[in-house]
């Protein structure tokens, strides 16, 4: 184990190698679907959080349980209801008759990769202690605090078209997740092989490709490799687009269409992730080019339209697309 954790950190080329292996073993169980695919990768070596939309039925669960297969991490998925409390989340005091003590029984945020099911169903009170446990990777038991694992991605999904028995979601609590990604029907031709490969009924073997311990291994690397100080110019360009979000730096040219503009974490998220993405790509530096393909999961759910874009049809990634045309990537 050693000497692999020694590759991971010294050998670019040996990353690439197995984060293409990751994508391929994926491939053998989930047909389409590489922008979640990526996405998910990314947001782990960032140490971020995701935000899926998508209709029923996309391949969301499945897709995060293979990933979780080739990393030989821990996975657990939680359906949210309008019942469910904060206790099914983190975890609960229980009174042991033999012993005469109490004890914790962990919830199911003590893992590596955990799916939050149609999130917006459940209460503020659920969704604050996800909260706790995704900003502060820790949750709270009783009396005492229990850190959770240093690994630890929470994906939540959203059903765009159904709002009945919905709560909205604080835009305090989406903006603690790095990306919001959208999740579309498969082409014609990757829906024929879904099918063909779902009749068949067999369980894909898939290899460990890296470990929880690696990955942490990797997050420590990309720092080392591409040290993203305040005064490089790609770190002033992530600032400028992200202050190009707010109504009040637009010189008027959003205040009809946008309330509320990205915060200074999504500067952050940005930076991040277009390090990752650089570094996925075997790149040796980050470019315009990568700040410009993260922009659109870092942003789109940061940035609140107001009712008169909304009747227009205009989305945030409308938004985001006209930004990214007008400021200069060069200063």
């Amino acid at each position: 184990m050693k000497s692999r954790t020694k590759a991971v950190i010294n050998d670019k080329g040996f990353i690439k190698e197995k984060v293409d292996k990751i994508k391929n073993e994926v491939g053998k169980v989930i047909v389409g679907q590489e922008e979640m695919v990526e996405g998910i990768i990314i947001a782990l070596l960032s140490d971020g959080h995701i935000l899926l939309e998508g209709y029923p039925g996309l391949g969301k669960t499945v897709t995060v349980k293979t990933i979780a297969r080739t990393l030989g991490a821990k996975f657990q998925r939680v359906q949210f209801t309008p019942d469910l409390i904060p206790g099914d989340i983190t975890g609960f005091e229980v009174w042991d008759p033999e012993t005469k003590k109490s004890k914790v029984q962990k919830g199911p945020v003590f893992t590596n990769l955990l799916l939050a099911d149609e999130i917006n169903r459940s209460p503020a009170k659920v969704q604050s202690a996800l909260l706790e446990a995704m900003q502060e990777k820790q949750v709270t038991i009783g009396r005492e605090t229990h850190f959770l694992n240093k690994v630890f991605l929470v994906l939540a999904t959203q059903n765009p078209i159904e709002i009945s028995g919905t709560y909205l979601l604080p835009e305090a609590e989406i903006d603690r997740f790095m990306f919001k990604l959208k999740i579309n029907y498969p082409s014609y031709k990757d829906e024929r092989e879904i099918a063909e490969r779902q009749v068949l009924d067999t369980e894909t073997p898939l290899d460990v490709i890296l470990t929880p311990k690696e990955i942490l291994s990797l997050r420590h690397t990309i720092t080392e490799w591409f040290p993203l100080h305040e005064t490089s110019a790609i770190i002033k360009y992530i600032t400028r687009l992200v202050r190009a979000t707010r109504p009040e730096e637009s010189n008027g040219e959003l205040n009809s269409l946008v309330m509320y503009g990205a915060s200074p974490r999504a500067t952050i998220s940005l930076a991040k992730a277009s390090r990752v993405y650089a570094f996925i790509h075997g790149d040796d530096i980050v470019l315009p080019e990568h700040v410009y393909t993260m922009a659109y999961p870092v942003l789109r759910h940061r940035i609140i339209l107001t009712h008169e874009a909304e009747s227009q049809g205009i989305t945030s990634d409308d938004i985001i697309e006209k930004i990214l045309h007008k400021v200069t990537r060069l200063e």
